[in-house]
C-alpha cells in the first residue's frame, strides 16, 4: 500500500467548544471521549467506563454511556457538549460501564432511538421507554444511518451467551470501527467490520479488554489488527496499562491517545 496515501486526518484538540451535530462547512467525523479511564484535558473526570458523541455523519449519535450518571453529566458540561442535538444512541453491551448514564441522557433528549444489542431483555426495554427512548434490539448487521453500521450481535469469548456490538463507520479513507469492550475480541471484531461493509480497516478505536493478557499474547493481537488492515488505533478504556502501552509502541506516531475531553477528526 502507497504510504503516501492519507487514509485519515486525526487531530486531538484540548480546549475546545463542543456542539453535538455535524460539523459546519467541513467535510469531517469528529469523535468526542466524554466517559473513559484516562483523561486528556485538566478539569473532567476520570471513572471505569466509556462514552464517546460522534457527529459528522447523518445523525449524531451516542455511543455508550459510561457509569455514573453525575460523572458524565460533569464531563458534559467542562466540554461544552450540547446533549440536546443527540440523535441516537448506541450501547455497546449490558454492562454497567456502559449503561449507567442512560436515563439522564434521555432526560436531556427523548424520543431517540436507542440501539441495544438483541439480548436486552424485556424488562430493561420497558425501562428505556420509560425514561423516554425508543428502544431497538440489534441482532444482524445494521445500517442504522448513512455509512454508519453495527457489527450486530458478537458473542463475547468469556460467555456465548452474552454479546456486544461495535460501530462501524465507512469513510473516505476506509472503515472507523469503535468498540466499547469488544468482548468478542478485537481482531474479531475488526474481522467482522469488512463483512458488514466493504472496505478495510483503517482506523480502530475504545476498549480492547485486554487487561489480563501476557505480553506475547497482546503482540498476538497487534499482529492480527495490522494484518487485517488497521493503520492506526486508540487502545483506552478496559484495554489496560501495559496493552496500552505496547499498541502506543507498535503504532509509534500512528496510536491515536484517547481520553476523557480528546477529540479525533477523521475524512468523511
Amino acid at each position: 500500500m502507497n504510504k503516501r496515501i492519507v487514509f485519515f486526518f486525526f487531530l486531538v484538540l484540548a480546549g475546545s467548544s463542543l456542539l453535538a451535530g455535524p460539523v459546519p462547512g467541513t467535510a469531517e467525523i469528529r469523535v468526542t471521549i466524554l466517559y473513559d479511564n484516562y483523561a486528556a484535558l485538566e478539569g473532567v473526570q476520570t471513572h471505569w467506563g466509556f462514552s464517546c458523541l460522534v457527529q459528522g455523519v447523518e445523525k449524531t449519535i451516542l455511543f455508550d454511556a459510561g457509569s455514573r450518571a453525575a460523572i458524565l453529566q460533569e464531563n458534559v458540561r467542562n466540554l461544552k457538549v450540547d446533549l440536546t442535538r443527540i440523535e441516537m444512541i448506541v450501547i455497546s453491551h449490558l454492562h454497567g460501564d456502559h449503561m449507567g448514564g442512560i436515563e439522564w441522557i434521555l432526560s436531556q433528549k427523548r424520543d431517540i432511538p436507542v440501539f441495544l444489542p438483541a439480548m436486552a431483555g424485556d424488562e430493561y426495554m420497558a425501562k428505556v421507554r420509560q425514561w423516554g427512548g425508543r428502544p431497538l434490539r440489534v441482532k444482524e448487521p445494521l445500517e442504522i444511518c448513512s455509512k454508519v453500521f453495527s457489527t450486530g450481535e458478537m458473542s463475547a469469548d468469556f460467555d456465548p451467551a452474552f454479546s456486544e456490538q461495535s460501530l462501524v463507520f465507512k469513510t473516505a479513507g476506509g472503515l472507523l470501527v469503535i468498540t466499547g469492550c469488544a468482548h468478542p475480541g478485537i481482531v474479531a471484531v475488526v474481522r467482522r467490520a469488512p463483512q458488514v461493509v466493504p472496505g478495510l480497516p483503517r482506523v480502530v478505536l475504545g476498549g480492547f479488554h485486554l487487561l489480563n493478557k501476557k505480553d506475547g499474547e497482546i503482540q498476538a493481537i497487534i499482529g492480527g489488527m495490522k494484518a487485517a488492515g488497521v493503520e492506526r488505533c486508540g487502545a483506552s478504556h478496559c484495554s489496560g496499562d501495559r496493552a496500552i502501552e505496547l499498541f502506543q509502541e507498535a503504532f509509534a506516531d500512528r496510536f491515536l491517545k484517547l481520553g476523557v475531553g480528546s477529540v479525533l477528526t477523521f475524512a468523511r
